[in-house]
């Protein structure tokens, strides 16, 4: 439900994260200003911002009333000076540290009476980069959201060593009352919680592959048949805790001595790359590519996610 404390919402960039974080916050009824650096990547948020409530329409879960309700708390602006009054900042810039540093000075000039500012960053630490303000460093965290952001509702809210726990509890509010999932990261490491997790279940599946204990086909048939289901209803601890940590304890001391401990990259994956073969976009990576509908494909990583989907619309 829309917080009353917060009036109006600014997001920095209009790529497909800040147009989906803009469809975000506009389907919970929050005035939000997209922040634009010229006319053709205005046109180009706006459109992909539209893009995101279609496929929402296709799917049944907002309706055109909804959607055109929702575009009325949408503008776009390429001038600081429209944001002065935002309450909350998402910036949504490349992972390049001088364009980041570049915005937050000009927050620290503009937004005076900002209550949090988040960067969407998937890998930079949250205390580099509250280096590029000079006034409003308190204010900041990383909240790294999954693609798309509109959609997953796990955010990584990342804390810094000057961030308030008035700005940390400001930030995880919004986010929930937006139906997301923040998970707060007491320091930032490499990968936050989520890469580090996904990294250890791949570099294991590699290994197997490279190992000859199974194929790349088998292993994704396995994970998705066993698993996988199972973590949607309840979480790794749970699961562990529920099985009981004596049998835990007599698994590890079998099994971790085996597992993979590589500090490097799969050769399997080098071979593909010294071959051109990256995957989707080349036709052949680990797997073949060559036939398949990728449009189906981006459909089917979006479908589990449709049972989150909790918005507190505006009024049509």
């Amino acid at each position: 439900m829309k917080l009353a404390s917060v009036e109006k919402i600014a997001v920095i960039g209009t790529g497909n994260i800040g147009a989906s974080l803009a469809a975000l916050f506009t389907g919970n009824a929050y005035k939000t200003c997209m922040l634009a650096i010229n006319d053709q990547e205005a046109a180009g948020g706006l459109a992909k911002y539209r893009g995101n409530f279609d496929n929402l329409v296709e799917n049944g879960l907002v309706t055109e009333k909804q959607k055109d309700a929702c575009e009325k708390l949408l503008t776009i602006t390429q001038s600081y000076e429209d944001i002065v009054d935002a309450d909350y900042v998402y910036e949504c810039a490349f992972e390049n540290k001088e364009v980041k540093y570049s915005i937050y000075a000009q927050l620290d000039k503009y937004c005076t009476k900002v209550k949090g500012i988040s960067s969407t960053s998937s890998a930079m630490d949250t205390d580099l980069l509250s280096e590029g303000f000079t006034k409003l460093r308190d204010k900041f965290a990383v909240a790294h959201p999954y693609y798309p952001p509109h959609l997953i509702p796990c955010v990584e809210v990342v804390r810094g060593s000057q961030t308030s726990d008035e700005a940390l509890k400001f930030i995880c509010d919004v986010l929930e009352s937006c139906g997301r999932a923040p998970v707060v990261v007491n320091r930032s490491v490499p990968g936050f919680i989520v890469n580090r997790l996904q990294h250890a279940l791949f570099r294991e599946a590699a290994y197997m592959v490279e190992q000859d204990i199974a194929t790349p086909q088998d292993i994704d048939r396995a994970l998705q048949t066993s698993i996988m289901p199972r973590y949607n209803a309840v979480g790794l601890f749970e699961h562990f805790d529920f099985a009981g940590l004596d049998m835990i304890k007599s698994i590890e001391e079998t099994l971790y001595p085996d597992l993979c401990n590589t500090t490097e990259p799969h050769r399997l994956i080098l071979d593909h790359i010294e071959k051109g073969e990256l995957g989707a976009k080349t036709g052949q990576g680990v797997l073949d590519w060559s036939n398949v509908d990728q449009d189906a494909y981006r459909a089917r990583t979006s479908e589990p996610y449709y049972r989150f989907f909790n918005w507190s619309l505006p009024e049509e």
